[in-house]
């Protein structure tokens, strides 16, 4: 049984089912593998802990990907956790704002620098729009309470499985703008990231831990209520209406093969980076993702 750490984006949350649920289901240790989840006190440390090779697997975002390759951080994408992203603008569906060429004036609440503000000034343009037509509000991690309590006018980078249901729950519905729908490249919101110098040598097992995540997650596809139940009992801190929400929102976004790469996907986005300036040179397909099934 080979011990092998993988480090989460973020606490535990339903974005994590088919992990928890390969935990729970024994589909690791089907695979020879003893998989320790950490969660992170700092969500910007996970990819960096894998480059170092201090954990063996790092779940991360693929638009990150793209700029820590470029500034020079050995990794590469060995897999897909959710297929589609996840990102979204949401105001307040009780708002004048009906579309993204309304946010002229406004005032947009944003927790990350960097990416986010390349994919909102995408998105503007698309609707004829810059930065400059917005007043951009650093609200850290508070996105939601921000609307709630009209500190900002609208806000980037929350997660269309997730904050549109915080708001529900405080009754105050939302209306939200997905990025590729608006000019960005669609691209793997949740992806596994491994040392890139090491990644011959470590290939069989993360064949394995992705093949024991891709079983999970066709088992919570075919069993979502019993999967829901199982997730939740795996930790009482889970228990909880939102999470019961987002666990319902998030089943059809997960990679139901976890190992296939789409090579289009990652060259698309590494020119859309590089056309706005956001990384120095293009990298080859081959530095930014594989195929862990490829001979």
């Amino acid at each position: 049984m080979t011990q092998f750490k993988v480090m989460l984006d973020w606490y535990t949350n339903p974005g994590h089912a088919p992990l928890v649920l390969a935990q729970e289901l024994g589909l690791f240790k089907k695979h020879g593998l003893d998989v320790e989840l950490i969660a992170p006190a700092d969500p910007s440390v996970p990819p960096k802990l894998a480059a170092a090779e201090r954990v063996d697997i790092a779940i991360s975002y693929q638009p990150q990907l793209h700029l820590q390759i470029d500034q020079g951080l050995p990794l590469v994408r060995i897999g897909t956790l959710v297929a589609t992203p996840l990102n979204v603008v949401v105001v307040r569906a009780d708002s004048d704002i009906q579309s993204i060429a309304d946010l002229k004036g406004k005032r947009v609440g944003y927790s990350v620098g960097g990416v986010e503000e390349v994919l909102l000034s995408t998105m503007l343009q698309h609707s004829g729009l810059t930065l400059d037509d917005i007043t951009l509000t650093n609200v850290n991690f508070s996105l939601t309470p921000s609307l709630l309590t009209r500190k900002v006018d609208a806000v980037t980078g929350a997660f269309r499985n997730f904050e549109l249901a915080q708001m529900a729950q405080e009754g105050v519905k939302g209306r939200a703008f997905y990025i590729e729908e608006e000019g960005v490249p669609t691209y793997d919101e949740l992806i596994f990231v491994a040392n890139s110098d090491s990644y011959e040598r470590k290939q069989a097992q993360y064949a394995g831990f992705l093949a024991a995540v891709g079983e999970a997650t066709a088992w919570i596809i075919n069993h979502p209520d019993q999967g829901w139940e199982m997730f939740r009992d795996s930790d009482p801190a889970l228990d909880t209406e939102l999470n019961k929400e987002a666990w319902y929102a998030t089943l059809p976004r997960f990679a139901l093969r976890p190992a296939a790469l789409d090579a289009g996907r990652y060259r698309d986005f590494e020119d859309f980076l590089f056309e706005r300036g956001m990384i120095k040179k293009r990298q080859s397909l081959s530095h930014l993702a594989v195929d862990v099934n490829a001979p």
